[in-house]
Order: structure tokens, then C-alpha cells, then sequence
């Protein structure tokens, strides 16, 4: 009995063993084209400058992206001088180009990271959905912008462009959801079973591009 008992614990440490060892050699696998990446079916040219350009699609009143972005803010701000990284506010419908809108008036204006940070914590936490130009306005003052400024930026030629290139790339790259990231106009990658590892994908693929940009 004690023999047995013995053997049963021996194969059971055993078995044990094998299930960590293959999980852990799964978590450490490259990741795979197909099932943790895929490639465009045509890339958007990029500019071959020695630098990697990275994209995030990504939508305002999207409740996953807000809880992405504290990660790829401090994912952006360690990137080396050869990853160039952007924002593409997504413009599926009339209510997310309001918001595609809203994300260049902000550029425009100079309000960075804070701005972005503002409209993600009104909409998510305040319950303002800033879904008309009037919200929009009201809101920038409260960021200390003047009337003025925002409806002469949200009227500009730049956030106009900005805009209208917006919808051509959601177009382009066949957004389907955010958040999405692309690689040099070539990779996409779609949301993963966790923030980390979306962008542990992304960094194996800049890897990759490095030498072909």
C-alpha cells in the first residue's frame, strides 16, 4: 500500500511538473501570425526613414480603451527615438467623428495628454458623452481653452484634414473594433487576454520592422 501510494504521488508530481513546464513554455512562445497578429491585406505605405511607426485605433466612449490607456502611456513613454507612436480616433458613425473631431480640436489647442486624459474621465466616469459641438465647447473651457480658440480650431483646415484622413484610414486599415493596433501599415493587432500582452505583441513586431524601415 505504501509502495502504491508512493507511485501515485510520484506520477501525479510528475504530471504536475509537465503541465507547468508546458504552460510556461506557451506563455514564453513568440507570438504567432494568425492567431496573435495578423497582416493587412494592403498595407498603408510608410515612410522608410529608419523609424517604426505604431497606431492605435481607439475610440473615446470605448470602455476598454479607457482602461488601456494608463498602459500604453507608459508603454509610448519608453519607446526609443526609432518607434514613432499615434492615436487614430475611430469614425465609424457621425457620433465617433464628433469625437475624432474632439480628439484633433484638442491637439490643435495644445491640450496633450491631459486633454485626452479629461474627455476619457467625463465620458467614463461623469457620464457626459460630449456628443454635440455645444458639449464640446463647454467642456474645452473648462480645460481653460476660450470659446474663441475652440470653435476657430474645430472649424480649421487642420482638424478638418485631420478628420477627413481619419475616416479614410479607419476605411483602409478595416477597423472593426479598438482597441486595434497596427505596425508600420502592415500588422494589425487586435485586443488580447490582457493590456500587457497586446503590447508585448506589439513590441515583437516592431522588433521585426527595425530592420525594414
Amino acid at each position: 500500500l505504501y509502495a502504491w501510494t508512493l507511485f501515485t504521488m510520484i506520477r501525479t508530481s510528475f504530471y504536475s511538473a509537465l503541465l507547468i513546464l508546458f504552460t510556461s513554455l506557451a506563455l514564453n512562445a513568440a507570438p504567432r501570425l494568425g492567431t496573435d497578429f495578423g497582416m493587412l491585406d494592403s498595407p498603408i505605405p510608410v515612410k522608410k526613414d529608419g523609424k517604426v511607426e505604431v497606431v492605435e485605433a481607439f475610440w473615446y466612449g470605448c470602455g476598454h480603451c479607457y482602461s488601456f490607456e494608463p498602459t500604453i502611456e507608459r508603454w509610448s513613454a519608453g519607446l526609443s527615438d526609432d518607434v514613432v507612436f499615434s492615436k487614430l480616433p475611430v469614425t465609424w458613425g457621425p457620433f465617433h467623428q464628433t469625437h475624432a473631431k474632439l480628439f484633433y480640436t484638442i491637439e490643435a489647442l495644445g491640450l496633450g495628454e491631459a486633454g485626452h486624459r479629461a474627455v476619457f474621465t467625463a465620458i467614463h466616469k461623469e457620464g457626459n458623452n460630449l456628443g454635440s459641438d455645444s458639449a464640446i465647447i463647454s467642456f474645452l473651457q473648462k480645460l481653460g481653452a476660450t470659446k474663441e480658440d475652440i470653435v476657430r480650431q474645430m472649424n480649421s483646415f487642420f482638424v478638418r484634414q485631420k478628420t477627413k484622413r481619419a475616416i479614410e484610414l479607419t476605411r483602409q486599415l478595416k477597423v472593426t473594433s479598438v482597441p486595434m493596433m497596427f505596425v508600420d501599415g502592415k500588422y494589425r493587432v487586435e485586443a488580447q487576454r490582457s493590456n500587457d500582452y497586446m503590447l508585448e505583441i506589439v513590441d515583437h513586431l516592431v522588433g521585426l520592422q527595425k530592420e525594414e524601415s
